[in-house]
């Protein structure tokens, strides 16, 4: 009996020893995991920042005075109709051009912030509208619920598909395209793959890439706290996979006003 304990013991103890081996066997990947989810969680603060830093820009430094502008030449139309109203015709065309100029860096400005085509015409619609004539055969579905889907969600889907059509009108040379939207209880998954050249085989040893087209689809995948993949093979084609989940991080918080409650 005590030579039986002894031997469960020493397996017990082998055991734990394998055990934490491989735990620390696991610690330097876990450590790089956390690293690299650190570093895409700064690029995508720096890129908001950025973005929020350039949209001040664009309203204090280029509308603000363009309007204020618009003022004075209306007070000077006033005049000009007070005192030499045969002149007010070159007057008021100017001051139509610029009006005109002025709306188009509004709806620039809205652009940005969310695409208008999403309220227009829907999700579903507007994907239909960015594909339209990318192959000879263009493929859109949308399994599930369509309605109520959050307004973070659906530009950051409306992104990332515009993002990778536009790389398969670049680059891909395809000749079929689907486009694959599914929502169930948690997430809205969405798939384009095309039947094109695929991308280049990147140099051993390199990394996912961090800048350019990618990457932007990457970010907007992170920004609702999804993620997003793209594998491709030399003459086979390429799929962009991207899952988004419908409970954003800090979504209800932000756009309520209620916290969490403990």
């Amino acid at each position: 009996m005590k030579a039986l304990a002894v031997r469960a013991a020493g397996l017990a103890g082998a055991f734990a020893a394998g055990a934490m081996a491989a735990h620390l066997a696991h610690i330097p990947r876990l450590a790089r995991l956390t690293a690299d989810l650190q570093r895409s969680r700064e690029r995508i603060l720096a890129t908001r920042e950025e973005e929020r830093r350039r949209l001040r820009h664009d309203l204090h430094d280029g509308l603000g005075p363009t309007l204020a502008g618009l003022a004075m030449s209306l007070d000077a139309a006033r005049l000009t109709l007070a005192g030499e109203p045969e002149l007010i015709g070159p007057v008021l065309g100017e001051l139509r051009d610029r009006l005109a100029t002025t709306v188009g860096q509004i709806r620039e400005l809205a652009h940005g912030l969310r695409p208008p085509a999403l309220d227009d015409l829907g999700l579903v619609a507007a994907i239909e509208a960015l594909a339209d004539g990318c192959c000879d055969r263009v493929d859109v579905r949308f399994d599930g619920d369509r309605a109520d889907l959050p307004a973070a969600v659906e530009v950051a889907a409306y992104r990332i598909v515009e993002e990778a059509l536009a790389n398969v009108r670049k680059h891909a040379s395809a000749g079929a395209l689907l486009v694959q939207l599914a929502r169930d209880a948690d997430d809205l998954t969405i798939m384009i793959a095309d039947s094109g050249v695929g991308l280049p085989e990147p140099p051993r040893g390199a990394g996912p890439p961090r800048t350019g087209g990618l990457a932007r689809m990457r970010e907007w995948a992170a920004e609702v706290g999804g993620g997003c993949a793209v594998t491709s093979r030399p003459g086979a084609g390429t799929v962009v996979s991207a899952r988004l989940p419908l409970a954003v991080p800090g979504y209800h918080r932000a756009f309520t006003g209620e916290g969490e409650r403990t």
